[in-house]
């Protein structure tokens, strides 16, 4: 395995970063997870777009795309795989104990996994932590993850693999790494990025390519939507079978399933939408 930090590539066994970076210290980072079919990453500019807004919008040094378009390449020519899990994390750097940042620069690192198509439905439950609409990181894809981790964790001690969040003002949000859609009276809908949700690169091109209406919601519209579907870079289009205690049968239904075929098709005619 061949990973790329700070320049140029490293084997798994010397790619090191400082036990004093900030990204380990504190959680200040930033980082993108792009899909990569046969050593393709899919989406890339739109993920790079959105590596440099959240950078700006913690305060980091504006990354160098053209570099990180370098290590992403790199990467993949050493990597070779039939789908892969491209991870692209940009940190504070070397910095001294505490929040303040030192200066040393930023940490970049581009590391790919070997992962498998998911199935086409799942289950999901819905946790009572909440996401904070207002918060200083709302809708920054950063490193601070530890709320999805232990949410996660929970989902899985239930059979689930994602958990659905509500924000602080009970309107229906997004999961722990993915956005939620639902389906009422035969349209798609999936909450505005005000929710407090992150503006996911895979929900934009869902919106654009099923006609998805943008609508606040609330979060009991779980107990009563005709389906439920996820999206994320890996999920793509995933229907959910179970919210919570609530069984969906069928699913994915005709129009979840329609939405995973458009997707699957749009997606195939251009990796860089």
């Amino acid at each position: 395995m061949k990973i790329w930090l700070n320049g140029g590539l490293h084997d798994l066994e010397t790619a090191r970063v400082s036990v004093l970076d900030h990204g380990l210290t504190v959680g200040d980072g930033i980082f993108e997870t792009v899909k990569a079919v046969a050593g393709r990453p899919f989406a890339l500019t739109r993920h790079l777009d959105r590596l440099a807004r959240s950078a700006r919008g913690l305060g980091l040094p504006e990354p160098d795309l053209d570099e990180v378009r370098r290590a992403c390449a790199a990467v993949l020519d050493a990597n070779p795989m039939a789908l892969g899990r491209l991870r692209i994390t940009y940190t504070g750097g070397l910095s001294p104990l505490g929040s303040d940042r030192g200066d040393h620069g930023p940490t970049l690192v581009v590391a790919l996994g070997e992962t498998g198509r998911r199935p086409d439905a799942t289950a999901v439950i819905t946790v009572p932590w909440t996401r904070n609409e207002r918060g200083a990181l709302t809708g920054l894809k950063t490193t601070s993850y530890a709320e999805n981790v232990l949410a996660l964790a929970r989902a899985t001690e239930q059979g689930a693999s994602e958990a659905l969040f509500a924000n602080t003002v009970g309107r229906l949000c997004e999961g722990t790494g993915s956005n939620v859609f639902v389906v009422l009276d035969g349209e798609i809908h999936t909450p505005p990025v005000a929710s407090g949700c992150l503006a996911g690169i895979t929900r934009a091109l869902a919106v654009e390519w099923t006609g998805a209406h943008e609508t606040d919601l609330p979060f009991d519209v779980l107990d009563r939507a005709e389906e439920v579907f996820l999206t994320s870079t890996l999920r793509d289009v995933q229907a959910v079978h179970r919210v919570d205690g609530r069984d969906l049968p069928g699913a994915p239904g005709p129009v979840t399933a329609k939405a995973m075929r458009v997707f699957d098709e749009r997606a195939a005619d251009d990796l860089d939408p």
